[in-house]
């Protein structure tokens, strides 16, 4: 075994490390802080996916890519949401967990969802994608 082939497990390791320092939040705690203004819930999935399944209802889109890229719309939403809790949800928890590690970093105070599916089990409501929002 060399070094090369180890590199590829040792990042998704640390990354899965990285996500796991963020705190978890059950969906209807989230949908809780969200409703009293406390949090703003963030789909982090991609458009693509968001037209196949609908979004939980008050999440604001804003895709893993734009974060990993020039950040076009990542940036103001955080400007304006100085001081709020972020809490991010995807498909399976694993990009908001990454996504929710890199901004802990930086300060902003975030949590894990986890994925839509734990959304909509919780009975928590669902609109479509039509737009952003």
């Amino acid at each position: 075994m060399n070094l090369r082939s180890l590199l590829p497990s040792f990042f998704i390791t640390a990354s899965m490390a990285l996500a796991a320092d963020v705190p978890k939040i059950a969906p209807a705690a989230a949908a809780k802080l969200v409703a009293d203004g406390k949090a703003v819930l963030v789909d982090v999935r991609e458009a693509n996916e968001w037209a196949e399944s609908g979004v939980a209802a008050p999440a604001v889109l804003l895709a893993k890519s734009d974060f990993d890229g020039a950040q076009k719309d990542w940036k103001p939403f955080l400007d304006k949401n100085a001081g709020k809790e972020i809490i991010l949800y995807c498909r399976s928890g694993k990009r908001a967990g990454t996504i929710a590690a890199a901004l802990a970093e930086k300060g902003v105070k975030v949590a894990n969802a986890g994925g839509l599916n734990d959304w909509t089990a919780a009975g928590l409501p669902v609109r479509p994608f039509t737009d952003k929002k």
